[in-house]
């Protein structure tokens, strides 16, 4: 009787729990923090790749760390009310370019939001389709400027740590082989900015970095950050973020390598989320 007793409790119990609303209100663990990725997808192979990956590493990260991930690319979501939700935000491929949108994210900034941009999200060159033309973003928050030439093809690099002691960088080793990517070589000298942390930078045992064809897109030498903060806002940007594909066969483009397939890699990643996240959350 002790036994049936028992099994009969614990069945109501389970019955109150899936049937009471208010019990699974309380029940249901509300998430760390709020992340939403902002993308366009709309040119460059590379860049569609890196954004249609991304979305799926964040997802699945989202769920094994306990935050919430959205996307979208709808870049009129780009205003306060609805930066207002989220404790970081991404730029996973361009930058906005409606005044408004600056704007909004600029105050979102300067008032204490997090933010992590990949690769092309630091682009602006004049003349182009994407000339510089917002000095705030592209010299005050970003601090590199114009951009100044890139290797080709993609290709992998040593990395070293320039800053052990970020949060982003605590638990990476003194240098690790990244993904293949097209790596930027960019206007300012970041060393000089006082407000810059760089935290990664090309090992030089990576030179020659890049196979051409032309030989400007190789590197033989120089100095190249490639992850950095800005002591004056809680960002991170990280230079890796176009997948290396298979141009010469189009229209397949098949890709040809992966931005989320390096376990140290996205070690840095994930701490850097964890460190907007919780800092920011409401």
């Amino acid at each position: 009787m002790f036994i049936i007793s028992r099994r009969l409790f614990a069945f109501g119990f389970l019955l109150i729990a899936c049937c009471n609303p208010l019990f699974s209100q309380s029940a249901s663990k509300p998430p760390a923090f709020k992340v939403i990725g902002f993308y366009t997808a709309k040119s460059d192979q590379a860049h569609i790749s890196f954004v249609h990956e991304a979305n799926r590493w964040f997802a699945q990260t989202a769920q094994q760390q306990g935050f919430q991930y959205d996307s979208t690319n709808n870049w009129n979501n780009l205003n306060t009310p609805f930066l207002s939700q989220y404790q970081v935000v991404l730029f996973l491929d361009t930058r906005p370019e409606d005044s408004a949108q600056r704007a909004a994210f600029q105050q979102y900034m300067e008032q204490g939001g997090g933010w992590i941009g990949f690769h092309f999200s630091a682009f602006a060159l004049t003349p182009s389709a994407f000339p510089q033309n917002w000095n705030w973003y592209h010299h005050t928050f970003l601090g590199s400027g114009e951009y100044g030439s890139n290797t080709w093809r993609p290709t992998s690099a040593v990395l070293k740590v320039e800053d052990s002691l970020h949060p982003a960088t605590r638990h990476l080793p003194a240098r690790f082989k990244a993904s293949p990517n097209e790596w930027y070589r960019w206007g300012n000298d970041l060393r000089k900015n006082p407000d810059i942390r760089i935290l990664l930078a090309i090992d030089a045992s990576s030179f020659p970095l890049g196979t051409g064809p032309k030989q400007h897109e190789i590197w033989q030498s120089g100095y190249y950050p490639v992850v950095w903060s800005n002591r004056k806002y809680r960002m991170l940007y990280v230079n890796m973020g176009h997948n290396d594909i298979d141009y010469e066969h189009a229209p397949h483009n098949k890709d040809l390598s992966q931005t989320f397939d390096n376990p140290v890699q996205n070690q840095m990643i994930t701490d850097a989320l964890l460190w907007l996240g919780n800092a920011n959350k409401k």
